[in-house]
């Protein structure tokens, strides 16, 4: 497939815009890219529920929609979303996103699938598609299932970690290339029996503009004091976050009794999941610590930019399952990162690549509110911190690299199958 112009992509994945955060962005800008290349070009999708896993109202009680979003035909089909985050509820969402995708595929003929996996049920009807078509199928694997279901700490997730990862590992093995959006993720891949040199590195690139608004008035705008020092925290609050170590970090804060360097600490927590009651509850009565709403597209990069510190934690059973899409648009705000992760996962090892923050253990409150507060009292070092982030989003996650090495991707499937 030398050129895109006249051939037919189908694109594989649950999460699609107007999805805003997660995968649904890179799923559309790459499908809206390879419309611009001029191919006909199809999404096979689900209905828009995440960050706040809750069906957005405008797609409410439809079972299925065909719509065109930017040159590109989105097929969307109805399934379960779980308000609730448990191994069983999760196997229904997948098996109702696998049942409808099955009685209802699109009506097209690709000459070649992508497959987004963070969704087992995507791959699996990928994998379908493509071989009743005829056609080569690559994946992109954005989180590795059977890892997640044992390493979140999801309720009864160790039991279905060694189904999910078998299937998984079907999938994988019968695709003609594995793209893996971190290198962190190849030996487990390859250890499901994929040859080495069929797997290729293809990061996740920046999906949000650079902050060129006020800081001071963005931050006047949400009622932070210009003497605080703000610990943000963007996106999904599920389970493999372990967000509980931010509400910890601010009671400690609290506990402090005055501001230390850098005046007083502030957690903030911005978005939706299905823990986000939970954690209110937890956080009852502690002083320092908010709760934001998601951001619209526009504001989203100017509160990032805003806040003085950029929090993303997982839980310290996270290891090599995933890797956080916010950190590209962290790197993009030029704020310093601190990573509470374990050491040697993929995240840590990606925030150490960048230059452009911290990582401290996972699950240790005090841990991160001392390296809040070093960083608080060291404004060069922040600024260095920050700078390095936007230098490493030029040097290697730019959208038009990213999504080069996506279309290289699926060039090389095609030539090989």
């Amino acid at each position: 497939m030398d050129s895109f112009a006249g051939r037919c992509v189908l694109v594989v994945s649950t999460n699609y815009a107007p999805e805003h955060a997660g995968i649904g962005p890179y799923s559309a800008q790459i499908a809206e890219h390879l419309a611009a290349l001029g191919a006909d070009t199809h999404v096979l999708a689900g209905m828009p529920h995440y960050p706040a896993w809750r069906v957005h109202e405008e797609y409410r009680g439809r079972w299925r929609v065909r719509e065109v979003r930017e040159g590109v035909t989105v097929h969307r089909r109805r399934h379960t979303v779980p308000r609730r985050q448990t191994a069983l509820r999760r196997g229904l969402f997948e098996a109702g996103v696998l049942a409808h995708g099955v009685v209802a595929p699109p009506r097209v003929r690709p000459d070649v699938v992508l497959s987004q996996m963070p969704s087992l049920a995507g791959g699996v009807l990928g994998a379908r598609i493509a071989r009743r078509a005829g056609v080569p199928h690559a994946v992109v694997v954005q989180d590795l299932m059977g890892a997640a279901a044992g390493q979140s700490g999801m309720s009864g997730g160790g039991r279905v970690a060694s189904f999910a990862g078998g299937v998984e590992g079907r999938v994988l093995r019968s695709a003609a290339l594995v793209g893996v959006v971190h290198e962190s993720f190849t030996d487990r891949v390859a250890a499901m029996g994929v040859p080495r040199e069929r797997v290729r590195v293809v990061p996740n690139w920046t999906h949000v503009r650079a902050p060129g608004g006020d800081r001071a008035l963005t931050r006047a705008r949400l009622g932070w004091p210009e003497d605080a020092t703000v610990v943000l925290h963007s996106g999904n609050m599920g389970l493999k976050q372990g967000l509980e170590v931010l509400v910890e970090t601010a009671r400690l804060a609290d506990r402090d009794g005055g501001p230390g360097p850098g005046g007083t600490v502030r957690v903030v927590l911005m978005g939706e999941g299905h823990r986000r009651g939970y954690l209110r509850e937890l956080a009852r009565g502690v002083e320092s610590l908010d709760f934001l709403p998601p951001a619209g597209a526009e504001e989203f990069p100017e509160i990032l930019a805003a806040a003085d510190v950029l929090a993303v934690t997982q839980r310290a059973s996270v290891l090599d399952m995933s890797l956080p899409s916010k950190l590209t648009s962290y790197f993009t705000a030029g704020r310093p990162v601190v990573a509470s992760v374990a050491a040697g996962s993929g995240t840590a090892r990606e925030v150490e690549r960048s230059g452009a923050g911290v990582v401290v253990p996972a699950e240790d409150p005090e841990a991160l509110l001392e390296a809040v507060r070093r960083l608080a009292g060291d404004p060069g070092r922040c600024a260095e911190l920050g700078a390095r982030g936007r230098e490493y989003v030029e040097r290697r996650l730019s959208r038009r690299a990213g999504l080069e090495r996506i279309t290289a991707l699926l060039r090389e499937a095609s030539a090989a199958g």
